[in-house]
């Protein structure tokens, strides 16, 4: 599959390029981002080079859609959807520090969830998110943009600070994409 590129009221979501690598790796110097994410750390120039060329594959062969996301033309984040085992995708997103609290991340991910389950894509019946328990940010984001909770999957995560807990949520492709109700996180 060809990348494509998205636009929101602010945003531009597009493949992440060779340009982008130098901004990606200042990004993901963020403490947050190394705790929450699958991120290397330390994580250096060469992860973010790495990380640039797998977009490419991953486009082409389907497995992932990666988008970097830009306001007012500068990388502010990341979003994609990868494909899980059961053939469905999860949904991932983070987004820099300087752009938190301001509703980008949940702008680029509702762009995103609305790509997955356009006409164009019927076999996709269902987003799955998923979070280190404790990223609050993702959990705010997932919850307006309708996913439900769904519950706790213990050590199921892997980042680089080791195995952790990790909070499940979906998103059928025929659900109230509103604000829905989360048990106390």
């Amino acid at each position: 599959m060809d990348p494509q590129t998205l636009h929101t009221a602010r945003l531009e979501l597009s493949a992440p390029a060779a340009g982008d690598v130098a901004a990606i790796h200042a990004a993901c110097q963020d403490a947050a981002i190394q705790r929450f994410t699958t991120v290397p750390s330390p994580y250096l120039p060469s992860d973010a080079e790495t990380f640039v060329e797998l977009t490419r594959g991953w486009w082409a062969d389907g497995s992932e859609a990666t988008w970097a996301i830009r306001l007012e033309g500068r990388l502010v984040g990341m979003v994609g959807l990868a494909k899980l085992p059961s053939g469905g995708p999860e949904i991932g997103y983070w987004v820099s520090s300087g752009v938190r609290g301001q509703g980008v991340a949940t702008e680029a991910a509702r762009a995103v969830v609305d790509w997955g389950f356009a006409d164009a894509r019927p076999a996709v019946q269902r987003i799955e998110w998923r979070a280190v328990v404790g990223n609050l940010g993702s959990a705010r984001v997932a919850r307006a943009l309708g996913f439900r909770y769904e519950g706790l999957l213990r050590q199921a995560g892997v980042t680089s600070q080791g195995r952790s807990d990790m909070w499940v949520g979906g998103l059928l492709r025929t659900d109230d994409r509103g604000p829905q109700p989360w048990p106390d996180l």
